[in-house]
């Protein structure tokens, strides 16, 4: 065989061996893709990062993290020292603390040293149709890396480590999960191995909570013409979506905007003068921010209770009376405040009970 030969035959045993690998080698894991379901009307643009897509296996390793009260470090059993996000972001009040929670003190909630939090706790539901950042204040957001935490994966490991909330370490988060025996096969159907990292803890959490939408409502069912709204819900809705009525619409939206929220910001006119450091002024320096803070969803309104970024209202009835009311008008009062002139909307004790009636067709029966 001549030199020619040779070479030819040596290139195709080479090619021969890179096929044979080829052939033996796994497919990389890939878990199964889930596919949100979207309630009818609602937006379809949601806040799904490329590097994170919504999974079964990592939604449910997701579940399981968000309410293991050993998730903030500590391994033993002592009820004091345990603490979950399912804690202070629970199911029945929509994913909200609930005013009967005995982590809430005055209006904000109790980490798991004691300390409070800056503002109330703000419900998790629909947040996977939110793209004007989080919080009250809408710092944690792209736009702003808040000491490094810019989405809903830094939140998780914000919450970890925070001193007003579970107060731990990511070594010692990780030492828990890890002494665990049921995750490890949970974490290597999520993610293709075993390994128990905080980058895995916090995207298989944020992909649970991007699951937790709420749209099957009585009123969605009006919309759809499966249910029938009474007189009173009826003219509780005409107040809510009118100018010379309750004049809700311009922040919460109305069956145009099925989120009953624009997720934008504003000064409701609770104080003359801004008395908290952490407004949405505090993120972008702009004067016309004092005092203003995001619009909450209405949605699940009457078991989101306390309500306000302080938390100082405790039901739905005082919240009313302040609109009412109770508006105080300042130089920082947003002009969508179409009332603030008279203190408020003066609606009729009557009016009032059918904006209530309507709002409480805002509630999904299925987060109770």
């Amino acid at each position: 065989m001549n030199n020619a030969s040779r070479q030819r035959s040596l290139r195709l045993v080479c090619l021969l061996l890179v096929l044979l690998c080829c052939a033996c080698r796994p497919e990389p894991y890939k878990p199964t893709p889930l596919k949100l379901e979207i309630p009818n009307g609602f937006p379809t643009n949601l806040n799904i990062p490329t590097n994170n897509p919504l999974t079964v296996e990592g939604v449910a390793l997701g579940e399981i993290l968000f309410n293991d009260p050993h998730l903030c470090g500590y391994t033993g059993n002592h009820p004091d020292s345990l603490m979950s996000c399912a804690t202070c972001h629970d199911k029945s009040h929509n994913y909200d603390i609930g005013s009967d929670n005995s982590h809430l003190v005055n209006g904000r909630a109790m980490g798991r040293k004691g300390k409070t939090t800056l503002h109330n706790v703000m419900p998790l539901t629909n947040v996977v149709f939110n793209h004007e950042g989080y919080f009250w204040n809408g710092s944690i957001c792209p736009q702003n890396p808040n000491e490094g935490f810019r989405s809903l994966e830094d939140i998780v490991l914000m919450a970890i480590v925070a001193d007003d909330e579970m107060c731990s370490t990511e070594a010692q988060t990780l030492a828990a999960i890890r002494a665990d025996k049921r995750y490890p096969a949970l974490f290597k159907k999520a993610f293709g191995t075993e390994e128990i990292t905080m980058e895995r803890i916090q995207k298989a959490i944020a992909q649970y909570v991007r699951t937790l939408v709420s749209g099957n409502s009585k009123f969605d069912r009006y919309l759809q013409g499966r249910e029938q709204l009474t007189p009173q819900e009826l003219h509780g809705y005409v107040l809510f979506t009118t100018e010379e009525g309750a004049d809700c619409f311009h922040c919460h939206g109305s069956e145009g905007s099925p989120l009953f929220t624009t997720n934008q910001f504003y000064n409701n006119g609770l104080d003359i003068l801004p008395t908290d450091d952490h407004d949405r002024y505090f993120f972008t320096g702009r004067m016309a921010d004092r005092g203003a803070y995001r619009a909450p969803s209405l949605r699940n309104i009457a078991i989101s209770a306390p309500y306000m970024h302080d938390g100082r209202f405790n039901t739905l009835d005082e919240v009313l009376r302040f609109y009412n009311s109770g508006v105080q008008p300042s130089p920082y009062i947003s002009p969508l405040m179409h009332h603030a002139s008279d203190g408020g909307t003066l609606l009729t004790p009557s009016e009032i009970a059918d904006l209530k009636a309507f709002l409480l067709t805002l509630t999904d029966e299925e987060l109770q």
